[in-house]
């Protein structure tokens, strides 16, 4: 025996339980004497294969045997062999291909037989991992199988005769891959992180790691066991945790986490496969990293057993103190947070202290203004703690608490008044100098004598005055309740007391007068205007009424009376006390606007009384009641003979407009039908000649040359021979041959030119009795110039141009042309 056939044996042992209906069991003697067994040198393999070889297992087609019954001649079937297993081991060396099994048919003797085998791994994929020598039934595997790849095939073996007849039913292979150790254990991560809590009991799970084998998990191949190799830092003893060989489960061993002294280990975990046998097994590693976190054993401890600060007296929102505070606990956290609490030595709640979040410290600060003449130092006993509770077992440190000693610093106050606003009531209409209230303010510094001023800071109307050294305040005008700077009747004055201190303070207080009214407004008459029939009738009457500055009970109701003069108002028109009505006394009354006086006296005591007047427009009404167009024209005071005036003056001014506009059209026409009578100013068509130049630089260059007439046909030009060609009359001799002249001249020939020019115009009889070479059918009115026939055409002998100068710039570019002399 080897070692792969006793393994192969003890692995068929675990498949043979799956499919033979006749083992049951297999003892758990046996299964540790394959596990043994198995850990034997991986060097067995070669013997065993060359064993196999030599001595091949013969695997035949079941037979059925018959047997015959004397009785009722029933036949009695035996039951068939149950083909065990064939175990191949993974990972073979060979050589290739390695024989399995003989497959054989009894039949073999008698004729010609053929094997062949079927299923996956023999021709469905993966082929070819398993054949057949077809004459003598040999298997083979064809190469190294993996186990993690592929645990067993189940494979078909046929035998046929030579013709293709089935010989025997078909057996079924199965074939089981023994599994080698070949795989590590792997971990899920190369590195785990866990936690576990400062102060921890001994036995509290941690964190877990885990390796997984590709090997048979059933055989010590797959088997994994943990194991710690080392730990970092060893604090405070080498062997802090434990790790539980089977499930990979970290355990706290002992007891002293303290992350104050060790925040984190670093725990390298094995995993080894063969049940942690090191000496047959493989193995891996993987790193663990566990943190201590932090729990609050550490109350927070005042690095001092007294603090001491000062403040100015009425200072707000000023640190006066800083208290520091250790905390070894993890810094920002619920643990190391300290809140401050006063616990006695304030009442009056002046001082509150709040946490620096960056460095942990307290600062003792003012809320509430502290006064030097009431308390000129406090005594606060002050303790801190941590936001998070301190954890079982821990006991507040004796340094918790502290005691704060905070000296007030006394400073120059302002003056105060002690009612402010202070309010005083009083009628208004009181004479000027009229003493009001004495308004004085009261020094905070009692320990210091100082002397207070008085001076007026706001007094919108100028009403007051206030006593430089006692606050008297008396009027400078007289009070009236009607004014702007009053409001709902209270006038507010402000007044400033100043002391001599060092340096010197200041207070204000404000003064409200409430003004009592008295009955000095009489009442005015609305409206100013209204509109009526000239014939009476129930509609046609005025509401009116009054109104009043002053105030109850010095308004209404009012009274209006029509006054006895002139007498014409009684006669035309009555109101009435009672409805607050005007309306028409008489039958009729023509239309036009009157002036009516109406007397109005308030409810005073005494009342008043104003005589006001009230402008009504009498018109003729329609059936509604209301003044009709013409009457209200009527009523505006605008007679007959008006009216036809304003209509005549409209007339007027629409004919005139009217005149106008044709006028402007008209002249506009006359414009276009002569566009050639210009102002001869704004001629500048003066040049005598026209060069194939675009430069230039002159004024009179730039015209349009649109304008001027051309002859209405040009056959008369087109039959001339060649030479210069006149436009202004057709010749009746022959003309002249004038020089051609180039299309593109050089500047230089010009002069020669004109000079040739003009000698051809002086022999020309055909010419016009003007000296111009080009004819212009117009050449404007009037010119401040000679005329240029004066000129002597002859070119024989010299002549002075420069007179040309003189004749306007027109003529300038002649006088540059023929002045020259031979430069030119």
């Amino acid at each position: 025996w080897s070692k792969a056939s006793f393994r192969g044996i003890c692995h068929g042992m675990r498949h043979t339980e799956q499919h033979s209906s006749e083992t049951q069991k297999v003892k758990l003697e046996t299964s540790n004497l394959c596990v043994d067994f198995l850990s034997l040198q991986i060097g067995l393999e070669d013997m065993i294969a060359r064993a196999w070889d030599s001595n091949p297992r013969v695997i035949k087609f079941p037979r059925k045997h018959q047997r015959s019954s004397s009785a009722n001649g029933l036949r009695r079937q035996k039951r068939d062999w149950v083909i065990p297993p064939i175990n191949v081991p993974e990972n073979s060396r060979g050589p290739f291909p390695q024989m399995l099994v003989r497959i054989r048919s009894d039949q073999d003797l008698e004729k010609g037989i053929r094997y062949s085998i079927t299923g996956a791994g023999a021709d469905q994929p993966p082929i070819d991992v398993y054949n057949i020598d077809p004459v003598h039934g040999k298997m083979f595997v064809t190469r190294p199988l993996d186990r993690e790849e592929r645990a067993s095939y189940h494979l078909r073996a046929h035998a046929v005769d030579m013709n293709g007849n089935k010989v025997e039913s078909p057996i079924d292979l199965y074939i089981y891959v023994i599994d080698m150790n070949d795989n590590r254990p792997e971990f899920q991560n190369q590195v785990y992180n866990g936690s576990v809590a400062e102060g921890s009991k001994p036995g509290t799970l941690v964190m877990q790691v885990t390796a997984n084998d590709s090997d048979d998990d059933t055989t010590a191949n797959g088997m994994v066991r943990y194991r710690i190799l080392s730990q970092t830092p060893h604090m405070p003893i080498p062997n802090m945790f434990t790790i539980n060989s089977e499930t990979g489960d970290i355990f706290t061993v002992a007891a002293g986490l303290d992350r104050e002294k060790v925040s984190q280990y670093t725990i390298i975990v094995q995993a080894t496969d063969m049940e942690g046998n090191l000496n047959f097994g493989l193995s891996n590693t993987a790193t663990a990293l566990i943190s201590v976190t932090d729990i609050n054993d550490n109350p927070p401890e005042l690095t001092a057993r007294t603090f001491s600060g000062e403040v100015p007296e009425n200072r707000v929102n000023v640190v006066v103190a800083n208290l520091t505070v250790i905390d070894r606990d993890q810094p920002h956290s619920p643990n190391w947070a300290a809140q401050y609490r006063i616990a006695s030595g304030d009442p009056q709640g002046h001082f509150l202290i709040r946490t620096n979040p960056v460095n942990n410290d307290g600062m003792v600060t003012v809320v509430k203004p502290v006064d030097y003449e009431q308390n000129r130092a406090f005594m606060l006993t002050v303790i801190v703690s941590n936001k998070a509770p301190l954890a079982s077992g821990i006991q507040s440190s004796l340094q918790s608490s502290a005691g704060v000693t905070i000296s007030v610093q006394d400073v120059n106050e302002p003056p105060v008044f002690p009612s402010n606003p202070k309010s005083i009531r009083f009628e208004e209409g009181v004479p000027a100098g009229t003493t009001l209230t004495v308004f004085a303010a009261q020094d905070p510094d009692l320990f210091i004598h100082q002397t207070v001023r008085y001076s007026k800071l706001s007094d919108p109307a100028n009403w007051l005055r206030i006593n430089r050294t006692n606050g008297q305040i008396t009027t400078m005008a007289v009070l009236d309740r009607e004014s702007m700077y009053v409001r709902n009747n209270i006038y507010e004055a402000t007044f400033l007391a100043a002391d001599n201190g060092s340096p010197p303070a200041s207070g204000t207080g404000t003064l409200q007068i409430h003004l009592i009214d008295v009955n000095d407004n009489a009442p005015v008459l609305l409206p100013k205007e209204a509109q009526v029939c000239e014939r009476a009738s129930p509609r046609s009457r005025v509401n009116i009424t009054a109104s009043d500055a002053d105030a109850d009970p010095h308004v209404g109701p009012f009274v209006f009376e029509l006054p006895s003069y002139p007498p014409s108002v009684r006669r035309n028109w009555t109101a009435s006390r009672d409805y607050a009505q005007l309306r028409l006394r008489i039958p009729y009354l023509d239309a036009g606007v009157y002036e009516v006086p109406i007397i109005v006296s308030d409810s005073g005591n005494p009342p008043l009384s104003n005589r006001s007047m009230i402008k009504v427009k009498v018109c003729p009404c329609d059936d509604n009641g209301d003044c009709t167009t013409t009457g209200a024209v009527a009523a505006a005071g605008l007679g007959t003979g008006a009216i036809i005036a304003i209509l005549i003056c409209i007339i007027i001014l629409l004919t005139m407009v009217l005149v106008f506009v044709m006028w402007m059209k008209r002249r506009e026409k006359e414009r276009q039908a002569k566009p050639l009578l210009i102002d001869p100013e704004d001629d500048v068509r003066d040049n005598i000649l026209k060069y194939d130049e675009e430069g230039g630089g002159e004024e009179d260059q730039d015209y349009d040359l649109s304008q001027l007439q051309q002859p209405e046909a040009l056959d008369h030009i087109i039959c001339k021979p060649t030479g210069v060609r006149r436009v202004d009359e057709r010749p009746v001799i022959a003309e002249s041959q004038y020089p051609i002249r180039p299309s593109l001249p050089h500047p230089g020939d010009i002069g020669d030119f004109i000079n040739d020019g003009l000698r051809a115009a002086d022999n020309d009889p055909t010419a016009p009795p003007y000296d111009s070479l080009l004819v212009f059918d117009y050449e404007g009115s009037g010119s401040t110039a000679g005329s240029v026939s004066s000129l002597n055409s002859s070119s024989s002998g010299d002549q002075d141009y420069d007179y040309l100068n003189d004749w306007g710039p027109r003529f300038k570019k002649l006088a540059d042309l023929y002045g020259g002399g031979d430069d030119d």
